[in-house]
């Protein structure tokens, strides 16, 4: 062989190993974009304020658990208005006189987020609300609120037209400059605002699926970089019976307040507030960085009905894709899932379109002994509206936690308008066991369905094992600094009763060094602040009641 041909078989050689080594690089590229989109995003904390006084995630789990029904009477608010009348055909007025309403949502503690008086009371109920669960949200995840001015953290948050000081068409002279208070835009904008976040900020209206599109969104966002820690949820707060009176008109509303879920006395919606925001984070980051995972988001999806048999009716069709959908952006089948947290508003022709859409998807080859177990936390609180998919997400993080599915109310008798044999659901009408086991990973669906025609559905996993760090044992009882602050002397006293109360309230027992941390390092620090020492929890909420 010559010389020039040695040297063009060299060349070849180098170009092919070039060639070779883009090629391995590229396909790493591709697998790392693909690992990107779909990564898990872990839920690190969660607020609410729910009906019945419920303003934790442990009081919505007391509810659950105990098969508990909050919903009573309507609100002080509006017993100027005389909106009851039992007639159903009485011409602005509520049939109903139950449903569940969140207890104090026209207080706010202004002063505590920077808020003028004026600004405060022009502020939608709804803006106060979230203001409060994102920051206690924040907290839960061992992020101190102030700890977040300029980084890229996303506000996702859904809600509906508000209803409260609106002012259209009525006294102009009333306006007061503060019309942002009432804009459904600023309910994300506010968050953002008031701690000083840059990550995107959007408020989702669909209706009735309105947070669960939100918490899409950010999941999203949170693997495509758009930011790096997201809160997620909605609220819906009703300042006037206006919802009420409405549907009393159209005849679409359970007389006694209360959602029926698949249930044969199913007998229309019972309306009812809420609020809720989740903490997200991409799962690897939050490994890295040991954040608390309470559960992971496997996979998400969003579509709409299009045009059907009526802009308001539900669609079956369109509910089993979103569903499909969701099953493979989290490259799972229908037999990896074991319980469905349903939208189940209890009516008559809602229930069983979803109920029959569900056994489309998860009733073919299923097994007889394992069916996936249906229920709707609508059935404890009511429909909450724009908050309703959060809330169901939350229920159903909190069953992963606790390892049981609670019961649905209101169902001993199941819907004899749904095909239920062979059907591969079952209805909860009681409570079963759902512990975490070697052989199966257990795995949720949530479902929310929009007046709007907007559908969405997110699957829900436990958590990674051993995700948290073992708590801190100091040696010996030698007793602990827990430094306590708020904005002023009366703040800070009323924040010591508060931790004394949940300390002696029996709801968790944690070591003294575990709460020492936290009080140090992930709460913020205001201008009032005083510590307190003590060597046991008794000693603590004796010192902290003092």
């Amino acid at each position: 062989m010559s010389a020039s041909e040695v040297e063009k078989l060299e060349k070849l050689e180098a170009y092919l190993r070039r060639t070779a080594n883009a090629l391995v690089e590229t396909e790493k590229e591709l697998n790392a974009e693909r690992a990107s989109r779909t990564e898990p995003i872990a839920v690190l904390s969660m607020a609410c304020r729910l009906p019945g006084g419920i303003d934790t995630p442990e009081g919505f789990w007391e509810l659950l658990a105990s098969g508990g029904d909050a919903v009573g009477g309507l609100p002080s608010r509006w017993d100027s208005l005389g909106v009851y009348d039992p007639d159903p055909e009485a011409v602005g007025k509520s049939y109903s006189r139950e449903g569940g309403f969140i207890d104090g949502a026209e207080g706010f503690d202004a002063p505590f987020f920077g808020i003028a008086p004026r600004e405060a009371l022009s502020m939608d109920p709804q803006q106060r609300l979230i203001l409060e669960t994102s920051w206690e949200a924040l907290e839960r995840a061992g992020v101190r609120p102030d700890s977040l001015s300029e980084s890229r953290t996303g506000v996702y948050l859904g809600t509906m037209s508000s209803d409260y000081g609106n002012q259209q068409g009525h006294d102009l002279n009333a306006l007061d400059g503060y019309s942002t208070g009432n804009a459904s835009s600023v309910v994300s904008g506010r968050v953002s605002y008031t701690l000083g976040l840059q990550g995107p900020a959007v408020t989702v209206d669909t209706a009735c699926s309105s947070s669960l599109v939100s918490i899409h969104l950010a999941v999203q966002a949170l693997r495509q970089g758009e930011c790096e820690l997201a809160l997620a949820g909605g609220v819906t707060v009703m300042s006037t019976p206006a919802l009420f009176v409405e549907f009393s008109r159209l005849k679409g509303m359970a007389a006694d307040g209360r959602c029926k879920s698949f249930s044969a006395s199913a007998d229309g919606a019972g309306w009812a507030e809420g609020a809720g925001v989740i903490v997200l984070k991409k799962l690897s980051a939050a490994q890295r960085d040991g954040d608390p995972i309470l559960a992971v988001i496997r996979g998400s999806a969003v579509n709409q009905d299009g045009r059907s048999q009526g802009l308001t009716a539900p669609n079956g069709p369109s509910q089993q894709r979103v569903i499909h959908d969701a099953l493979e952006a989290a490259r799972l089948t229908p037999a990896d899932i074991d319980a469905i947290e349903a939208h189940g508003t209890g009516t008559p022709l809602g229930d069983p379109i979803e109920a029959g859409a569900l056994a489309e998807v998860f009733g073919p080859d299923r097994a007889a002994n394992r069916p996936v177990y249906l229920g709707s936390s609508k059935s404890n609180i009511g429909h909450a509206q724009a908050a309703a998919g959060v809330i169901g997400v939350i229920k159903m993080v909190l069953a992963l936690e606790h390892g049981v599915l609670p019961k649905t109310l209101h169902a001993e008798e199941p819907s004899p308008h749904i095909e239920w044999k062979s059907s591969g659901i079952e209805l909860l009408n009681e409570a079963r066991a759902w512990e975490r086991g070697a052989e199966r990973t257990r795995r949720a669906g949530v479902s929310s369905f929009g007046l709007s025609g907007t559908n969405a559905h997110v699957v829900l996993e436990e958590p990674p094992t051993a995700t948290q760090a073992p708590s801190a044992k100091p040696t010996g009882a030698a007793p602990l600094p827990v430094v306590v602050s708020g904005r002023d002397e009366a703040a800070l006293r009323e924040q010591a009763g508060r931790w004394a109360d949940w300390l002696s309230s029996g709801r968790t027992e944690l070591p003294l060094a575990d709460v020492a941390v936290t009080a140090a390092r992930h709460r913020s620090h205001f201008e009032s602040r005083a510590s307190v020492v003590a060597a046991d929890s008794a000693g603590l909420v004796e010192a902290l009641r003092s």
